[in-house]
């Protein structure tokens, strides 16, 4: 049977299929887009594309993504940032979620992912040791763990402060208060969503 687009169309088509949530319809919708546009958007957003690795590293302290040509995060070189409050998160993308609120002046921690056996990630997988070296090297006061609330999220935040406690470090490790979101009924709201609202309830 003949092939029913062209070529180009299709490879654009499997490539985009290759993105983490995009299923078959969507790439398609996705290239034809781009196919009907004009052609200076697809070549703008190929360019932007090919540069992205040779742009972008994780800074050397910090594992948050920086520009290429940066030595160090500017959110840990920044004088005004507090050395001694480090907060925990997964990925880098979570810094940005945590930045927006505008009421975190500390600095942050990139573990790059959480532990999760069946996906073959294991604590030796992630950025812990260098998380130590900096809780003596910057005199750390407080650790917030701030990790995601799933299984993995809390299976990593136990580990953490295990770790933590058996390396002697005699620090304050809190994690972020957990509950249920406004305008969600109590039927919808997980198990983990739950045990966290009972355990942070507070007074009248």
């Amino acid at each position: 049977m003949a092939q029913l687009l062209p070529e180009a169309l299709v490879n654009v088509i499997d490539e985009l299929g290759h993105l983490p949530g995009v299923g078959a319809r969507t790439a398609e919708r996705y290239a034809y887009y781009l196919l009907r546009a004009d052609s200076h958007i697809s070549k703008k957003m190929s360019e932007s594309i090919s540069k992205l690795h040779s742009g972008v590293k994780n800074c050397p302290i910090t594992f948050a993504l920086i520009d290429a040509d940066e030595e160090v995060s500017e959110l840990y070189s920044n004088p005004s940032r507090d050395k001694t409050l480090v907060a925990v998160v997964e990925e880098p993308l979570d810094i940005i979620s945590i930045e927006r609120t505008g009421q975190f002046n500390g600095t942050y921690h990139v573990l790059g992912g959480a532990i999760s056996p069946i996906d073959g990630i294991g604590p030796e997988q992630l950025h812990i040791p260098e998380l130590i070296d900096r809780i003596k090297k910057d005199n750390v006061q407080e650790v917030i763990v701030a990790t995601n609330a799933s299984v993995e999220g809390e299976s990593t935040a136990l580990f953490l402060h295990r770790h933590i406690v058996d390396s002697g470090l005699n620090i304050k490790i809190t994690r972020l208060a957990r509950g249920i979101p406004v305008g969600v009924d109590l039927e919808y709201a997980g198990q983990i969503t739950l045990t966290h609202a009972l355990e942070g309830r507070r007074t009248f």
